[in-house]
C-alpha cells in the first residue's frame, strides 16, 4: 500500500519546514521551548544549541560522549535506541503483535529480507521513539550490515493510541529493513516510517542502493547504524537461539539506548 498523496504531501511539507534555517539568535530559545514541551534533557546535547541550524538538525542532535554507555558484559543484549517498550513478543506461526493483541505477519514486515531464516520461536522487540528521544539508532552487538531494503508503503501514525485502532500499521507503512550478521546469528532491524517521517537514513548506504550490500559494513558494538529524521518505531526481530527478553520490560517502560532489554542464552 502506497502513501496517499495527502499524507505524502504533508510529510514532505513538514520535512521541508524542518530543514529551513533558523536565524542564529532564535535557535537557542526555540530549542529550549521544544525541550520544555517534550522533556528533552539538554545537558546531554553535544553541540551548543545555536550550532544546530534547523529543527531537523536539532531533532537528530548528537549526544555528549558517555551519555549512552553500552554494557561490557557480553551476555547482555542492550537496546539500540531510546524509546518506550510497546511490546515484546515470541514469534509463533509467523505472527507478532502490534498493540492491544492485534497480530500481523513477521514475513510481511520484513519483506524479502531474511526469507532464508526460520523465525518461529524467536522474539521481536517493538520500541516507540517519541519527540523527546535521541533519534539515532546504534547496533547492540558487533557484526556486519549485509542488507538494507527500503519498502514503500503507507504513512499512518505509529503513536501507541493510534495503533490500538488501526490494524497492521507496522507491516504496511514505509520502512527500512536491515540484516546484520553476527557471530551468534542474524538480527533484523525494522525502522518504521510514520505520518510525518519520510526520511530514514542508514549510515553509509543510500536508499537508491536498496538491497544486498556489495561490501558489508563492519559494525562495532554501539556504533551508529541509522537515524530517523523524525520519530517513529524500531522493531528488532531475532530467530530462535538469539537473545531472549528480560523479565522487567512491561509495555510503557522507558528505555535509554544501551540499557539491557535481554540476554544471550549462550
Amino acid at each position: 500500500m502506497s502513501a496517499t498523496p495527502l499524507r505524502r504531501g504533508l510529510s514532505l511539507s513538514l520535512g521541508w519546514l524542518a530543514d529551513r534555517a533558523i536565524p542564529r539568535p532564535l535557535r537557542a530559545p526555540i530549542f529550549r521551548a521544544y525541550a520544555r514541551a517534550y522533556d528533552v534533557n539538554l545537558s546531554e546535547v553535544r553541540l551548543p544549541l545555536e550550532e544546530h541550524p534547523s529543527m531537523g538538525a536539532f531533532f537528530v542532535r548528537r549526544l555528549i560522549d558517555g551519555a549512552r554507555p553500552f554494557p561490557s558484559d557480553a551476555r547482555v543484549f542492550p537496546s539500540p535506541c531510546d524509546g518506550t517498550v510497546q511490546s515484546i513478543d515470541r514469534i509463533e506461526r509467523d505472527t507478532i503483535l502490534q498493540a492491544k493483541g492485534r497480530p500481523y505477519s513477521v514475513r510481511e514486515l520484513l519483506g524479502p529480507v531474511g526469507s532464508d531464516v526460520a523465525l518461529d520461536g524467536g522474539h521481536a522487540w517493538t520500541i516507540y521513539l517519541s519527540p523527546r528521544d535521541y533519534h539515532r539508532v546504534h547496533t547492540p552487538v558487533a557484526g556486519s550490515l549485509v542488507e538494507a531494503v527500503w519498502l514503500p508503503g503507507a504513512r499512518y501514525s505509529v503513536a501507541p493510541k493510534v495503533l490500538a485502532a488501526r490494524p497492521k500499521v507496522f507491516s504496511i507503512n514505509e520502512r527500512c529493513v536491515m540484516r546484520i550478521e553476527t557471530a551468534r546469528g542474524p538480527l533484523f532491524y525494522v525502522m518504521v516510517g510514520a505520518l510525518n517521517v519520510g526520511r530514514i537514513k542508514v549510515v553509509g548506504v543510500e536508499q537508491a542502493s536498496s538491497g544486498r550490500l556489495g561490501s558489508p559494513r563492519t559494525l562495532a558494538l554501539g556504533e551508529e547504524l541509522a537515524r530517523f529524521e523524525m520519530g517513529s518505531t524500531v522493531i528488532l526481530v531475532v530467530p530462535p537461539g538469539g537473545p531472549l527478553p528480560g523479565s522487567d520490560l512491561p509495555p510503557g517502560k522507558s528505555l535509554r539506548m544501551g540499557e539491557s532489554i535481554g540476554y544471550w542464552p549462550r
